[in-house]
């Protein structure tokens, strides 16, 4: 399965046009997690998945892959 929070990352990320380290300083972490994160090598806890999305402006579930980004919930079916 592809790492959907890594691929949205590195989208918002882009979209926006800031640095991964001035992402990881306004969230209060390592350059280091923000790039393990993006190159999908490990998931940040639930606490920064959070930090993440209130500093981007999206919702956890869209980081995590689990609504699109009109806000509408996904399907399994």
């Amino acid at each position: 399965m592809k790492n959907q929070f890594a691929s949205r990352l590195n989208e918002l990320i882009q979209e926006r046009e800031i640095s991964k380290r001035n992402l990881a300083k306004n969230i209060g972490v390592s350059a280091m997690s923000i790039s393990d994160w993006t190159n999908g090598n490990v998931q940040p806890t639930a606490e920064n998945i959070y930090l993440i999305a209130e500093y981007l402006g999206v919702t956890s579930d869209y980081l995590l892959g689990l609504e699109d980004d009109t806000g509408s919930k996904k399907s399994n079916h």
